[in-house]
This record gives C-alpha cells, structure tokens and sequence, in this order.
C-alpha cells in the first residue's frame, strides 16, 4: 500500500492528506503495532484508531485535531505526541487523557493554542508556560517528561501545592455585547472621525480656563488694565 512503511511492530502512514484513519490500516497492522506514526495528514478525527489496542506509542504531529479528539482506550500507551494541532481546551484533553491512558508518560502539545508559548503566540513568555506545566502536571502527575523537557521534581511538587490554581480562565464576553460592538476598542478621537476609510476633517470645541499661574506677562500688566 502507497504510502506504508512498516518495520516490526512499528507501523507510519505519514503525508498522505487522509482525513481519517483508514480502515484497511488498522485491519492489516491494528493486531501488532505497538508504534504507529501518523504525521502530516489532514485528521480532524481518530476513529479507528481502536483497531490499534496494543499501541504503546502514537504520533499525531501536524494534523487539524481540536477539542473533540476523542481517544479510545489505550492502556498500554506511554508516548502521545499531538505537536502543531487545533487545540485549545488544555483541561478538556487532558481529562480526557486521565481517562483513557493511564499508563501515559511522555506527552507532547507544542504549537496548540492549549500550550502557551512563542511558537503560538509573541505574547506568551516563559512564566506562561511554567504555569502549564504545573496544571498539565496536576492532571496527569505520573508524566515523565512534557513537550521536550523532563520533569523535574521540584515542578512536580509544585503542580501537587499549585497546581489545581494554576488554570488559565479566559473573560467571557456576552453575545448581546460582542454583536453590537465586535471591535470597542478606546480612542481619544471623536465618533465622527473613527473611520479608517473617511477622510473628512473633524471640528471639535474645546474650553479652555486661564489662571494666570506661572505667567511671566503677568508682571506688567497692572490692576487696572485686567
């Protein structure tokens, strides 16, 4: 089959724009592989995926995998990969992950929403990421190493003290209020002159208060002619 590489017990089908797992993939390597790569496809969905009950490893890297992934159970799995995917719902996945592989000890979120540093956003720096490292690791405290760095153990006595404070809550926005205004951002200019396209003039009045202070005029200027 174009596309399959097989070694052993490992099995990749990688870069070949699937948009799901293809049947005939777990049909004909689901009952040995213990290694299975599926790299730079297009996934949106792991359905599948359960033929693969014996996989010990699983690479997702560069997919379209959001916040419904939805892995079956895996007990034996140790190393998830899911680098440069859709997600942004951290305490979601990672519930999820608690759930369904037990055994997971690598886990690897670099280039999602849900792992905040540089890779996905400039404003992220590296306080950002120690705090997902300390709720990541208050949700799953047997991992070894998350991303590309080991966890130590002062990280993880941290995550058991801070661990559960460490979620990041976004502000919501009411949709009454994000439909009127979808872009309220503050200016000092008057109303009339906030469009970008316009070009017209604007005049405004201002009032202004003079109290002499600090004047030098005011020395010759006497009583009489104020």
């Amino acid at each position: 089959m174009a596309g399959l590489a097989v070694s052993g017990t490992q099995v990749s089908y990688i870069g070949q724009d699937c948009r799901e797992i293809p049947e005939h993939l777990g049909r004909d390597c689901g009952r040995f592989a213990k290694r299975l790569d599926l790299s730079f496809n297009l996934l949106r969905s792991l359905e599948g995926l359960s033929a693969f009950g014996s996989l010990e490893e699983l690479i997702l890297d560069n997919n379209l995998l959001g916040n419904d992934l939805v892995l079956p159970g895996l007990p034996r799995l140790h190393t998830l990969s899911l680098n440069k995917n859709q997600i942004t719902d951290l305490e979601h996945l990672l519930d999820h992950l608690a759930e369904v592989t037990p055994a997971l000890e690598y886990l690897s979120l670099l280039g999602n929403v849900a792992c905040p540093n540089e890779l996905v956003s400039l404003e992220k720096d590296e306080d950002d990421y120690k705090r997902y490292r300390c709720f990541v690791l208050h949700k799953l405290p047997n991992l070894k190493f998350l991303d590309a760095r080991k966890v130590t153990r002062q990280e993880r006595e941290e995550a058991l003290v801070r661990g559960a404070f460490m979620k990041v809550v976004k502000a919501e926005v009411s949709s009454d209020r994000a439909a009127a205004s979808p872009e309220c951002h503050y200016t000092p200019l008057p109303s009339a002159s906030r469009e970008l396209t316009s070009h017209r003039g604007v005049l405004g009045k201002c009032h202004y208060v003079y109290y002499g202070k600090n004047s030098e005029g005011n020395r010759f200027i006497r009583d009489d002619q104020l």
